[in-house]
């Protein structure tokens, strides 16, 4: 068997990297694209490996020479690689296609080890590497059938959205027998190229002998290993984090993308904290029936969306800003206060990371489980001289819930000394006490020193229509933030959902009910699990102290790795003394099973 890799093209969407180098030069973690796949294509003992090459032709063969690579490398040259496309390039080696079976395959692709031996073995003499479509993949579709048969190659201008739970997308590693060669595809190829020229791809070949009754190409499918096609800088980064041999590495470059997991097949995002039970489906198909007019028209201005807001949270239109995420409104808040300012710890570090530590008054709650009350807090703060006092009830990460009694006689001593309540309240709904909210006209008129912020993205579970609202009896604070924000702060998207979201409410409790629902069966798994212990949760996490000699670090690692679910290490977060702590969202059953699944797998050895 051999191999033909097609490295010809320019990589222009590379910019800069590609300036002088070709594609497969780029460096993934350190080590160049091409070196990888000729590291693993010479662990097959292959007979030869047939490079085809055009733009930076001379540096490509400089730079392999340098490499130890047993297995012979020849080289076919595209002198018109700036003006063909890969069909011209694989059509310099229709010779070699007929002399051996082979292994075919482009040289911007990243792939972990063992996917090509497994395409070596399989005993099928004709195969597509194919892979389960996603939204962010881009190139050559097929549809698969229950024998593995491709019965349509889908070009972009059949391609429907509404269709991609039935596409498969091509990984561009492919095996031709000899005889498949001899007698399909470079008799097709031939023609295909006599016929329309050389600006074409080599896959429509395949798409024309797909037809036939003879034909012996399948598709292999992969089940679950990793690849990336690298086209741009944003795919490199993506490689880059995917493939990062250094585990801890690997799991702090996820860390520091905060979201944007979508991109990262099989990964379960248990870090981000979301409600899985909204939206239903009938709101996102009421969005979706909307997206032109959403995508090519201006939203409307801050007016206008504080008057939907009003609408959907009950509140006077002059109490409310809307923002782009609670987090907007978080900085807008905080630029307000001078003096100093009280935070609980360990919680959300967005308020405590926008304020000078200088003037910052750190409560740290002494009980085991972090609970703390309202009389804990006025005992503490007395005396401080705070213009402000940050509470988020309940508490990130510790999900730990102060009665809406208790925040009432809270509010009210804070109204006696002049400070401002900011009260957080954008997990509160997760709670089990009902009607707990402070988004009401009546109690912001009676605690004029109150202010409430909401993150509509997290408990309403649409974090990339980013969405939040602060409020406020005191007009003059209101008016600061507006001025703050920008007037088109929020797109077209936030701006519709806050439009319909009111329609949606029995939905919204149902939801509610069934994460409710599910943190407690979670719980209750988590708890039966020997190394791990659930704290009381009234959000829709769950803080875990891990009392097993596995540290969180590790955990979090382990999990990735082996399981790809990512998880928050709170060992940064929260420092005391041996304790080691992670915190994972609820989510669906089906993933909360995989979690208690994996974390047996990683614990009970």
């Amino acid at each position: 068997m051999q191999a033909i890799i097609l490295a010809a093209g320019m990589g222009k969407r590379l910019k800069t990297l590609t300036a002088d180098n070709t594609k497969c030069m780029i460096e993934v973690n350190g080590v160049t694209l091409i070196e990888r796949v000729l590291s693993q294509l010479d662990e097959l003992s292959l007979d030869r490996i047939v490079i085809v090459d055009g733009y930076q032709s001379q540096k490509l063969r400089d730079y392999v020479a340098t490499l130890d690579v047993e297995t012979p490398i020849e080289w076919r040259l595209n002198p018109f690689f700036d003006k063909t496309n890969n069909i011209y390039s694989l059509s310099l080696a229709m010779g070699d296609l007929e002399e051996d079976d082979t292994l075919l395959l482009e040289s911007d692709i990243i792939f972990e080890e063992g996917i090509l031996r497994e395409l070596v073995e399989d005993p099928r003499p004709t195969l597509a590497l194919v892979d389960k479509y996603e939204s962010w993949m881009d190139g050559t579709v097929v549809k698969v059938d229950e024998n593995d048969e491709i019965v349509a190659f889908v070009p972009g201008k059949k391609f429907k959205f509404q269709d991609i739970g039935e596409y498969y997308k091509t990984v561009n590693i492919y095996k031709f027998s000899k005889e498949f060669s001899r007698t399909h595809y470079v008799p097709f190829l031939e023609a295909y190229v006599k016929a329309l020229g050389n600006n074409e791809y080599y896959e429509q070949v395949l798409r024309v002998i797909m037809h036939l009754d003879d034909s012996e190409l399948k598709a292999k499918r992969l089940s679950g290993q990793l690849w990336y096609e690298i086209d741009d800088l944003q795919d490199l980064d993506i490689a880059e984090s995917m493939f990062s041999p250094d585990e801890d590495e690997r799991l702090s470059m996820l860390e520091g993308r905060y979201g944007g997991y979508w991109r990262y097949p099989g990964l379960i995002d248990f870090c981000y904290l979301v409600n899985p039970y909204f939206p239903p489906q009938r709101l996102l198909d009421e969005m979706r029936a909307s997206f032109d007019a959403l995508v090519t028209q201006y939203p409307s201005g801050m007016r206008v969306n504080a008057l939907l807001a009003a609408k959907t949270f009950g509140v006077g239109q002059d109490r409310i800003v809307v923002g782009n995420g609670a987090a907007e409104l978080i900085k807008a808040l905080l630029e307000r206060f001078a003096g100093n300012v009280g935070f609980i710890r360990p919680t959300f570090e967005e308020y405590p990371n926008r304020y000078p530590e200088e003037r910052s008054v750190v409560f740290v709650p002494t009980r085991e489980d972090f609970s703390y009350t309202a009389d804990e807090l006025t005992a503490f703060f007395a005396g401080k001289g705070l213009e402000a006092l940050v509470l988020i009830n309940p508490d990130n990460p510790t999900g730990s819930y102060m009665p809406k009694a208790d925040v009432a006689r809270l509010a009210a001593w804070c109204e006696e000394q002049g400070i401002r309540l900011v009260y957080d309240e954008s997990f509160s709904d997760f709670s089990d006490e009902p009607a707990n909210t402070f988004l009401d006209d009546g109690l912001l008129g009676r605690y004029p020193h109150l202010v409430v912020v909401k993150s509509i993205s997290k408990s309403y579970g649409v974090p990339g229509v980013r969405l939040g609202v602060v409020a406020s009896a005191d007009a003059a604070l209101i008016d600061a933030i507006k001025r703050a924000v920008s007037i088109w702060n929020i797109n077209s998207f936030g701006e519709f959902f806050l439009q319909i979201a009111e329609k949606y409410q029995g939905d919204y409790r149902s939801a509610l009910v069934g994460l409710r629902e599910a943190r407690a069966a979670l719980a209750d798994d988590l708890a039966q699990i020997e190394g791990v212990r659930p704290l009381p949760s009234q959000a829709n996490y769950l803080m875990v102290e891990l009392t097993d000699p596995v540290g969180s670090r590790e955990l979090a690692r382990r999990l990735l790795t082996s399981h790809r679910i990512l998880i928050k290490d709170l060992s940064g977060k929260i420092r005391c003394g041996e304790r080691q702590f992670v915190r994972v969202a609820v989510r669906g059953a089906a993933d909360n099973a995989r979690l208690v699944a994996a974390l047996r797998s990683v614990l009970c050895r």
